[in-house]
């Protein structure tokens, strides 16, 4: 019998002041303070997995002509940060992964293989695109697929349909049926529902439901930006509809944009090598920003730690509004 951990988190959205507070003094970014308080729980885990909902265009990144949203991009320094803070796979198909075209998708992708980090969703090649992500680890096989349900209204270029996985459910069907062939645990991360709503829509919950009936094991949404629920299957299903932001600046001037969670999920492998989800765990986690020696800092911090500590940074009104946050993840994820 062998039995793993595996770490998820939802989107990580550094932009704007987040980018900003990691600039040094000398031109240089550092963005191991923003991730310093939830690396341990990270590097915990024998697989941690997170949607990278920004590219690394550089600095000559051209922006297309034609976008529904706001456009991102981030310094390089990130992708070494989030290799040590214990980030092993990045999801990299969502609705802002041609935000600087396909050259800028091509450049994010270089920077994370120079920077030993896995990612699926979107490919440098053909030959790439029908390659599945697998990773084995203490015996047991899992296979990792990622989709989005759009792009902004940015076009995919017609000589290269390959580049981008879409929610498309022929294709993910059969790309799970491939897979289950040579993996013990098939996990989808899926880009789709509906932007800042605590509930799963009608084509979530059917998509859920057909990818389970096809043999889907782990199911973890994101792009709402906010939490939303949490269920179990018997043994060997599960599924979370939105890991929400786990950084994030706040959105909409909505709390719950910067409120999430690292969420933990066992798996067991048997002697017969039955696999089944041994236990689900989340920490509440909640994007803080305050001044620290004259300079703005932000950073990414376990809720209950927060509170717990004598801290006396935290005012009243600040652990008030923390504690309400901690509570309303909890009645979101169990869909109360």
């Amino acid at each position: 019998m062998t039995e793993i951990q595996i770490a998820a988190v939802g989107d990580l959205m550094v932009k704007r002041y987040i980018i900003s507070d990691a600039k040094l003094p000398n031109g240089i970014y550092s963005f191991d303070p923003l991730l310093k308080k939830v690396a341990p729980y990270l590097k915990r885990a024998d697989l941690t997995i997170g949607n990278l909902e920004t590219t690394f265009a550089g600095k000559k990144g051209r922006a297309p002509r034609k976008s529904h949203g706001p456009l991102f991009k981030c310094p390089d320094e990130l992708a070494p940060a989030l290799k040590r803070a214990g980030f092993d796979v990045l999801i990299t198909a969502n609705n802002h992964c041609m935000d600087f075209g396909a050259e800028g998708l091509l450049r994010t992708l270089r920077i994370l293989d120079q920077n030993g980090i896995h990612h699926t969703g979107t490919f440098i090649s053909v030959k790439g695109s029908k390659e599945y992500l697998i990773k084995e680890i203490k015996g047991i096989k899992i296979g990792i697929l990622s989709y989005t349900n759009g792009l902004n209204g940015i076009p995919i270029p017609t000589n290269k349909p390959w580049m981008i996985n879409l929610v498309q459910t022929k294709k993910i069907v059969q790309d799970i049926h491939n897979l289950k062939k040579n993996v013990d645990l098939v996990i989808v991360y899926l880009h789709f529902g509906n932007e800042y709503s605590h509930s799963p829509n009608l084509q979530q919950k059917q998509l859920v439901k057909l990818l389970f009936k096809h043999g889907a094991n782990i199911i973890l949404g994101s792009h709402p930006h906010v939490l939303q629920p949490l269920t179990t299957r018997g043994k060997k299903q599960f599924v979370i509809y939105s890991l929400g932001n786990f950084i994030s600046t706040k959105l909409k001037n909505n709390d719950y944009t910067q409120s999430s969670i690292i969420l933990n999920i066992s798996v067991k492998k048997d002697e017969e090598g039955k696999i089944s989800i041994n236990g689900i765990h989340y920490i509440p986690t909640l994007v803080h920003r305050n001044l620290n020696n004259g300079r703005q800092k932000t950073e990414v911090i376990p809720i209950r730690e927060a509170l717990s500590e004598n801290n006396p940074k935290l005012k009243a009104n600040q652990r008030e509004r923390i504690k309400k946050m901690v509570e309303h993840s909890i009645k979101i994820l169990k869909g109360i």
